[in-house]
């Protein structure tokens, strides 16, 4: 029983300096070489930070595409998915709201035609991307409220529109912040 105990007590302590020690050492040595230094990749735009590479934020205005819904409004301190499924009463109700509120901005659509990820939120709350079909469907939007040819706002989509890793892994997306400059450039 005592060579058990002790063995057990030489796993922990060789764990607890492998886990809580080397390993946070290592991850925090090895983001110092990542784009950021480990402090995300920002945005700079007139020398102020617009936001981040890898970080969700809101868009409501009508001139701009609009992201995936945040189920902690975009907080990167609160990055949380929900425990509600499709059969919670609650969620199907959020979800059927912000289809209308979709449908509102883009009578053109059906409901079948609107994205998943245009009204459900990511498992973090905090997804920077939408499918190219989000973006897609919001082009005759976004061209109307800027005055702008539909051609030009979706050949800046293809233009932002991301591939699969390799061609293979993941869909296509595209970064709503980087986008949305990229309309804010064309004005100037």
């Amino acid at each position: 029983m005592k060579k058990y105990i002790l063995q057990s007590l030489r796993l922990t302590a060789v764990l607890l300096v492998l886990l809580c020690v080397i390993y946070p050492v290592f991850v925090a040595f090895a983001g110092k070489f990542s784009k950021g230094n480990g402090g995300g990749e920002k945005i700079i735009r007139n020398g102020q930070v617009v936001g981040y590479a890898l970080l969700g934020q809101s868009f409501t205005k009508p001139q701009y595409f609009w992201g995936r819904p945040s189920g902690v409004g975009y907080k990167a301190d609160a990055s949380a998915g929900s425990n509600r499924g499709p059969s919670n009463p609650d969620y199907l109700k959020e979800v059927n709201g912000r289809i209308d509120s979709l449908l509102k901005y883009h009578p053109y659509l059906k409901r079948s035609n609107i994205p998943a990820d245009m009204v459900t939120a990511s498992g973090s709350g905090l997804d920077p991307d939408i499918s190219k079909e989000g973006a897609a469907m919001q082009v005759k939007r976004v061209a109307a409220y800027r005055k702008l040819d539909e051609k030009t706002v979706a050949d800046l989509v293809k233009k932002a529109t991301k591939d699969p890793f390799l061609g293979l892994f993941g869909p296509s997306s595209v970064n709503v912040l980087e986008l949305n400059l990229a309309l804010d450039d064309l004005k100037k």
